[in-house]
């Protein structure tokens, strides 16, 4: 198993890319023919759109006994410390090593009537529980027969504001936190700007490796308040959002951004669009 912090760009000097991928709504084991895609990590994110989908850690173990590297996202929304920690320990066990925090999106009201929000840990207290994990302790303190090895990853949205999500980072850095991952980034001077205000508060300049979001669009498919309108303005008159997507890959290389986190277009329904995932991966490798 590959570690995230072992082929970054940081510890290889080449550019590494995480792709997103969304589990099925069903257990057809036929959907790993589907993350057959030429990035260096598969990241098989957490129940997208709060709907019951395959486990992330069991998927992604799938995925990893195809030949590729993965990652699974971990929300806290869902579970108790007993069971978070219980399905880390068979991640473990599947030898799915790399996981990344999140809190998840919050319940609507109407789902609220159906499914309890858990939250028994808050996405910092989870990345310390983790870390503990590494040192051999579980949540009581207790021994485990085995420490686990988890690389841990957290996440950053600049779209909530760059001085609150700097300080964010810090914390979960502090906690144990050993890479980080963005939300699409359009705007690459709000990284530099992110940089300045974590060094701030950290007291030096961040050295973990971070993944920058990037976000292949299409027409048809689902765009988020983030997105700008010079962007929305060019998908409606008919420009490729692979195209797009290349424009903003060589400003990231401009600006040195060697670690990606690339999302597939996601559709009307949200079914993704892997084959513009792969069209920009064969594109970007010969820039």
């Amino acid at each position: 198993m590959v570690k995230v912090t072992d082929s970054c760009f940081e510890a290889t000097g080449r550019t590494s890319f995480i792709c997103d991928f969304s589990p099925p709504r069903s257990g057809d084991a036929n959907v790993v023919a589907q993350a057959q895609i030429d990035a260096d990590f598969i990241s098989v994110a957490y129940n997208p759109g709060r709907a019951a989908r395959a486990n992330s850690a069991m998927l992604a173990a799938a995925i990893q006994r195809s030949g590729k590297n993965t990652v699974f996202t971990l929300a806290t929304r869902d579970m108790n410390k007993l069971a978070v920690q219980s399905q880390l320990l068979g991640a473990q066990m599947l030898g799915v090593d790399n996981v990344v925090v999140v809190q998840g999106d919050p319940f609507n009201e109407r789902e609220q009537s159906l499914v309890a929000t858990v939250n028994d840990y808050q996405p910092t207290g989870l990345i310390a529980a983790i870390a503990q994990m590494n040192q051999g302790l579980d949540f009581r303190d207790a021994k485990l027969r085995t420490a686990t090895d988890f690389c841990i990853g957290a996440t950053v949205d600049l779209g909530r504001g760059i001085e609150e999500e700097a300080q964010l980072a810090v914390r979960k850095v502090r906690a144990g936190a050993e890479f980080l991952m963005t939300q699409p980034i359009f705007n690459v001077d709000h990284v530099a700007r992110y940089r300045e205000s974590y060094a701030y508060h950290a007291g030096k300049a961040g050295t973990l490796p971070i993944y920058f979001g990037l976000q292949i669009l299409q027409q048809d498919g689902v765009l988020f308040s983030s997105v700008p309108d010079s962007v929305r303005s060019e998908l409606e008159g008919g420009r490729s959002g692979v195209d797009i997507a290349l424009e903003l890959y060589q400003k990231f290389q401009e600006a040195r951004f060697n670690n990606i986190y690339l999302m597939p277009p996601i559709k009307r329904g949200g079914a993704r669009n892997y084959e513009a995932a792969k069209e920009f991966l064969e594109k970007a490798t010969r820039l």
